[in-house]
């Protein structure tokens, strides 16, 4: 089956999924609002809450020749502010969250938006949807290094305590990424219920931790003013400018902010973020200065030297706590982003678990799980130290934050209708900061900063790869089949014998006459008494309106073509499908259905399309694919495959 794009029907929230809450539709309020609220804390705010570990330690790492003299720290800190406000609070909060596909968001939500991604459209926003693509591939990077770092970091702090723990801090770390892994399987709604809870304390004790500090040095708090930030790249100069490198860990997580507004909605992610994590983020980055104005020398670990010695264990123990949910928040977006991907028809079928029977958004795929994994321990195992692995971090995050502003600014302009000239001057100021940002990371790049690249670059090939070898299938396809006119005449003037029951043929064209049942025609001579030809439409929005599910078109004599829409965020069970089609009246039991799929063979060939090793590599990802029975949850003792063979 192909995931193509439909435009005859245009799509709302229903069945099929559960939409979670996106957007505002609902406007929650009360009880209702706090639930969300606490929920959001833990699943939206995880990753970008566990940044003040390493963050602040490493703009001033020795590399950058920053000493953390009083002058010093009130610039980074001015730097750190200003980051947070306009990124996160003005930028993704205040901007781009308008931009929902049907309440979903993210990067592949956004670049729906623009445009379906064709690879027979040319021009400008054929270029953006690839630019949203290779955003999206951007991430698989992140959630590699997400996990290793956060989990590294946290392991480190018993090297404050003491340092018989220093040759443990690797094989401690591997373990507990090896648990979070192998948990994958078991689904996080169980551990989902306590998310929020622990991270609500972990926000409270970055609060506190800072606060105490505070009290000694309250004229920390002068780096409110931004002509600190300016004053410490006037003094610094080039060196200044590549601490950005670092102060923009603390907007990573940032956009987990849009990725899963589909799951709570804007007034849940913005009350959690205006109301508690800004102000304890704020007071511990802040609270961390000021120790450092009093104690330079704790410049190697602030976080953890901000603990009095009777709570550092206990501290260790939430930090990675607070770790380990940041680390399942983003595999689990690796999942969901993999899912729409092969929704969208950039990846070939893959493995879905579903881990719980309500909620659709929780899944676990085994393919991505273990090859996240692998990747943690490896870069765990060749990095060694977090402060090494924060070369390598970010990179991905500020490449992804500068596509989703061009996109927004595209989406503004298309679908908002904003003017010009207002449109062009906000891109071009966020932009700015944004530019910055990714120009401090280019020293990053041979130190561990083209490892998400080539992550990045990899994925972008197999995506592109299978979307065009797709609609060269389609091509190479579209030769065998004969128009259903013309078949209609030939089982009229000779008419097959017809057996009783349903016989669904699954098609990926929603034109001509599906290959598998000529096959079955020719070879066992037989047509049942009622024939559907059921091609599955993925649309450019997350979910579909039951209302307008199905499109269906009856030829006569029992045959019928339906069109059936779903949405990229929904789950393409067909005999889930068939329950609600009616066909003359009458429903469709999937239980009595017998279902015919074809399955090709492909052969590289010299024919115009893609390159050799292009084609090789499609026949590769097609040859891996997740068998079709199993992916559209048919029983495969109902089905028939239709073998044959076809040269890209």
């Amino acid at each position: 089956m192909s995931s193509e794009s439909s435009d005859a029907r245009s799509g709302q929230n229903g069945e099929g999924g559960s939409h979670g809450h996106g957007g505002d539709d609902g406007k929650p309020t009360g009880t209702r609002l706090l639930v969300l609220s606490l929920a959001a804390i833990g699943v939206v705010y995880g990753d970008i809450g566990t940044s003040p570990i390493y963050a602040f330690r490493e703009s001033f790492h020795h590399s950058y020749g920053i000493d953390p003299t009083g002058a010093n720290v009130l610039g980074i800190l001015s730097l750190i502010f200003w980051s947070l406000i306009i990124v996160i609070s003005v930028k993704y909060l205040g901007l781009v969250m308008q931009a929902d596909n049907q309440g979903e968001g993210g990067i592949v939500a956004l670049t729906a938006l623009i445009l379906p991604p064709d690879e027979r459209a040319t021009g400008r926003r054929w270029m953006l949807a690839l630019a949203g693509l290779f955003g999206a591939a951007l991430l698989y990077g992140d959630s590699m290094i997400t996990p290793a770092i956060s989990v590294l970091s946290a392991v480190e702090g018993l090297e404050v305590a003491t340092p018989v723990f220093e040759p443990y801090i690797i094989p401690i770390t591997i373990g507990i990424l090896i648990g979070l892994f192998i948990f994958q399987r078991t689904g996080t709604e169980g551990v989902g219920k306590v998310f929020g809870p622990v991270t609500l304390i972990w926000f409270l004790t970055l609060g506190v931790l800072g606060a105490t500090q505070l009290v000694g040095s309250p004229e920390v708090l002068a780096a409110l003013n931004p002509l600190h930030a300016a004053d410490f790249f006037v003094r610094n100069g080039v060196q200044g400018f590549w601490v950005l490198g670092s102060v923009f860990l603390v907007v990573t997580g940032g956009e987990a902010l849009y990725a899963d507004l589909g799951h709570f909605g804007t007034r849940p992610i913005r009350l959690t973020w205006f109301g508690l994590v800004l102000p304890c983020l704020l007071l511990n980055y802040f609270g961390q200065g000021a120790m450092l104005l009093q104690n330079p020398e704790a410049v190697r670990q602030p976080f953890f030297l901000m603990a009095p010695d009777w709570a550092l264990y206990p501290l260790v123990g939430l930090t990675t706590a607070a770790t380990v949910i940041a680390s399942q928040a983003v595999i689990s977006g690796a999942f969901s982003l993999t899912r729409q991907a092969v929704q969208l028809g950039y990846l070939p079928r893959l493995e879905v678990d579903h881990t719980s029977a309500e909620k659709l958004g929780q899944i676990y795929m085994p393919a991505i799980n273990w090859t996240l994994m692998v990747a943690c321990i490896g870069l765990v195992l060749g990095f060694r130290t977090s402060s090494n692995l924060a070369a390598a971090y970010g990179v991905a995050v500020t490449t992804d934050m500068v596509f989703t502003t061009v996109l927004f600014a595209v989406v503004a302009r298309t679908r908002f209708e904003w003017g010009l000239l207002g449109t062009a001057a906000l891109a071009a100021a966020l932009l700015s900061v944004d530019l910055s940002f990714w120009g401090a990371m280019i020293p990053k790049i041979p130190q561990g900063g083209w490892f998400p690249l080539v992550v990045a670059g990899g994925v972008f090939v197999l995506m592109t790869t299978w979307k065009r070898g797709r609609y060269i299938l389609a091509d190479r396809l579209e030769e065998l089949i004969i128009p259903i006119s013309e078949f209609m005449e030939k089982i009229t003037e000779e008419p097959p014998e017809r057996v009783p029951g349903t016989a669904v043929f699954m098609d990926s064209r929603p034109k001509g006459t599906p290959p598998a049942l000529l096959h079955n025609l020719e070879h066992n001579r037989v047509l049942h008494e009622r024939v559907v030809f059921l091609t599955l439409i993925t649309r450019e929005v997350p979910y579909v309106d039951a209302r307008e599910r199905f499109d269906v078109e009856d030829h006569g004599d029992g045959i019928y073509r339906v069109l059936a829409d779903v949405g990229f965020a929904e789950d393409p069970n067909v005999p889930s499908l068939l329950r609600r089609l009616e066909l003359d009246g009458e429903g469709v039991d999937p239980d009595e259905v017998t279902y015919f799929l074809g399955r090709e063979t492909l052969i590289a060939t010299e024919e115009p399309g893609m390159a050799r090793w292009r084609e090789r590599l499609f026949a590769l990802m097609s040859r891996n694919a997740e068998r079709a029975p199993r992916y559209f949850h048919i029983p495969s003792e109902q089905v028939v495959e239709m073998g044959t063979q076809v040269d890209l």
